[in-house]
């Protein structure tokens, strides 16, 4: 497969994902800070996508993975609180995991292929 957008990402469409699923939850100051968090997984991949180079790239990606593991760290916060419940906390947990999972998969392939990046980019 030809990645000629960040949109064609798989960890990107699943960080898009988290974003939407965390948009249910009820605590402002809570919400925003893990949907600040999964828009940052989200925008991460995207920003990096535009980088010059495949190493910058996954400087960004890298971001994005952390970013994963901070909405996973604030999902305990909101289950202990009672913010949302142990099926909402397992669906956006596990989303997070596989978002993550797919952002350390394509870094990985950015590592040992050197990608397409640079020559599959919408011009």
């Amino acid at each position: 497969m030809k990645i000629k957008r960040f949109e064609d990402i798989e960890a990107w469409q699943l960080a898009l994902r988290a974003v939407i699923d965390v948009l249910a939850f009820i605590n402002y100051g809570l919400k925003r800070q893990i949907q600040d968090s999964a828009g940052s997984s989200m925008h991460n991949i995207a920003e990096g996508f535009e980088s010059e180079t495949n190493g910058e790239f996954i400087r960004f990606l890298r971001y994005s993975k952390r970013s994963c593991s901070e909405v996973q760290r604030e999902l305990y916060i909101a289950v202990e609180e009672e913010y949302i419940s142990h099926g909402e906390f397992k669906d956006v947990f596990k989303q997070a995991r596989r978002t993550r999972a797919a952002v350390r998969g394509f870094i990985n392939y950015l590592k040992k292929y050197g990608g397409c990046k640079a020559t599959n980019r919408e011009p």
